[in-house]
């Protein structure tokens, strides 16, 4: 009895010591909140402010809102035609690295053979490869192609450098399904294509979500690629509209901040769509993996 007295006390005394430590926790993870999120709010506010205000009052709520920041920009930059080009691309992109992902991802953890080793030497490799310096490469290979200036220019370039990072993803999570699950269906008349389609990709759905919003992120926000492959105005993408806002003589910094602010938008609706499977990825590529 005295045992366990001495032991529930021993309890207490270490519940009332971690009670002050987790509320400095909680409010060292409110401020950094507050850090991360306080450029999309002055990214907002900015968007509705003249040049003047944005200059004179750059922290502060617009005195007057320009709503008509948000028309002039969609207008000028055209932008109806590069979210147009923006989501095709991405959601191609996206499509081709996660069913090539997935599928690399089932058959190098199911699977193992001779060089399963060096294939994964090979993803890991890319991994390591600095994207911009195979800009010049990629634009004479293009070139010689005949891809310049087309969609696949785009799509091909990202599914090829976004494939490594989702693979070992993919390679992480799967591992953690019970090969039990795929012997029960076996039993039942699932050959590997029904496995994978109706067990292992269904219950990857988590890990699926982080790596469409880490691989959404990188396509719809990328500058560099469409700028060297893409010279039609009928296939600029969104990051390059943002740029006709911008030349040698100065920024139009009212009409910048209003197509950001309008770019941002689907980055956010995305988020919030996939955050309970992202976060759920997360954990289980951490514990698990």
């Amino acid at each position: 009895m005295q045992a366990m007295i001495d032991a529930r006390s021993e309890k207490m005394r270490g519940s009332l010591w971690r009670k002050p430590f987790s509320g400095i926790a909680k409010i060292i993870l409110l401020f950094y909140a507050i850090i991360t999120l306080y450029p999309l709010y002055w990214l907002v506010i900015s968007a509705f402010k003249s040049n003047q205000e944005f200059f004179n009052r750059p922290y502060s709520w617009p005195q007057h809102w320009q709503f008509d920041n948000i028309i002039r920009a969609w207008d000028l930059g055209n932008m109806d035609r590069a979210l147009l080009n923006s989501t095709i691309v991405t959601i191609s992109a996206l499509l081709l690295t996660i069913v090539l992902g997935m599928l690399a991802a089932y058959v190098l953890a199911r699977f193992p053979f001779k060089l399963s080793g060096f294939v994964k030497g090979l993803f890991l490799l890319g991994m390591l490869i600095p994207i911009h310096s195979t800009l010049v490469p990629l634009f004479i290979f293009m070139n010689k192609l005949g891809m310049l200036n087309t969609y696949w220019s785009l799509i091909l370039p990202y599914t090829a450098f976004e494939l490594p990072i989702a693979i070992f993803l993919g390679m992480a999570y799967i591992v953690s399904i019970p090969r039990e699950v795929e012997e029960a269906a076996m039993i039942d008349g699932n050959g590997w294509w029904g496995i994978f389609g109706r067990i292992i990709f269904p219950l990857s759905l988590p890990i699926v979500a982080t790596i469409t919003i880490l691989a959404f992120l990188r396509f719809w926000n990328d500058f560099s690629f469409a700028l060297v492959f893409i010279n039609s105005q009928a296939l600029k993408t969104l990051p390059l509209s943002l740029a006709l806002f911008s030349d040698g003589f100065g920024t139009d910094y009212s009409l910048t901040m209003g197509a950001m602010f309008i770019a941002v938008i689907p980055t956010i609706v995305i988020f919030l769509i996939f955050q309970e499977q992202i976060m759920k990825g997360m954990v289980a590529g951490s514990v698990k993996g």
